[in-house]
């Protein structure tokens, strides 16, 4: 089968597209016929070398996507042979045949493509947790979303509407604002404005909730936030954050929670539920996403290069 691999690390020149074995298929695995794989930054981070790896060169990228199961192992029930699924977290995902376990299987109804479900479900379902677990919004809650124009925050935005809140958004230039209206934000500022100040000349409480996900803007996130409210850390695309004075949190009673998906995916259950609330969301309206920037899995140089640019505002697909 045919792969995109790399066996040092570094730029996207050290990814090449090559023939490789099929990989071997335990009892509790599928074996799936990949249709898309979503490219995402912890890709670039595998590739450079700075999260870790296991196993021996060649190395194989990609964690997310979805295709046809064409073999299931002999202790697998529920799953059958030409059956739609995907998944979020399964790695070596950049080949054309990637072994599942059955636990990591999510059911793709019909009326989602499989580039939706790939381009869906790591944001989708990281979402899908900041907005009903780390903080769950209620109808008439004031949210601040940062990268608002970005893969999890477009998602927020639709979402903490579709919910009945209210939503501010931050983006880095005034096209990513205009994306970040389009898709329902009642307000958008700029990172290069007083953004904190101007949260507060719209609401000058301040916001219920504050979804900070650039770390270096996390004390103007606490600004921003009400008396009482809620950060929501959940990553760090700009730099590593201040330290926070815990006196700060006691005298205004403000809470800082983390976020990772991972300790909230942890059955296969919580994955198909969230996945087909997900899904439905896309059904009925609720959630749109935009189109995608596709790449065949052979240009996965280009592909890469073109995530590194931060030119894009939707997902990048790797198509085999």
């Amino acid at each position: 089968m045919k792969a995109l691999v790399f066996e040092r690390f570094g730029g996207p020149e050290v990814l090449s597209y090559q023939d490789i074995p099929e990989p071997t298929l335990a009892s509790n695995e599928v074996l799936v016929r990949m249709k898309a794989v979503g490219l995402n930054f912890a890709d670039v981070y595998r590739r450079k070398g700075n999260y870790h790896l296991s196993g021996n060169p060649p190395y194989i990228l990609g964690y997310e996507g979805a295709g046809i199961v064409e073999k299931v192992g002999e202790d697998v029930k529920g799953v059958n042979i030409g059956d739609r699924i995907a998944f979020a977290d399964v790695p070596y995902a950049n080949a054309e045949l990637v072994a599942v376990p059955h636990d990591k299987v999510i059911p793709v109804p019909e009326a989602i493509s499989f580039e939706t479900a790939a381009s869906l479900l790591l944001q989708g379902l990281t979402a899908h947790y900041l907005t009903k677990d780390s903080y769950s919004i209620k109808d008439g809650d004031h949210a601040l979303v940062h990268a608002a124009s970005g893969g999890v925050g477009q998602l927020l935005v639709q979402i903490i509407k579709s919910l009945g809140g209210h939503v501010i958004g931050l983006t880095s230039t005034k096209e990513k604002a205009e994306v970040a209206k389009a898709i329902g934000a009642d307000h958008v500022f700029l990172y290069d404005e007083d953004w904190a100040a101007k949260v507060k000349e719209v609401y000058p409480a301040g916001v219920d909730v504050a979804y900070e996900s650039i770390g270096s803007t996390l004390s103007g996130s606490f600004q921003a936030t009400r008396t009482g409210g809620t950060v929501v850390f959940f990553g760090m695309a700009g730099g590593d954050p201040e330290p926070v004075d815990p006196r700060m949190l006691m005298d205004t009673s403000k809470t800082l929670t983390g976020g990772d998906l991972w300790n909230v995916l942890t059955s296969h259950e919580e994955r198909v539920e969230r996945s087909a609330e997900l899904f439905q969301w896309i059904t009925d309206g609720s959630i749109t996403l935009s189109e995608p920037t596709t790449f065949h899995l052979s240009e996965g140089r280009k592909a890469h290069e073109y995530l590194e640019s931060r030119k894009s505002t939707g997902k990048i697909l790797l198509l085999p």
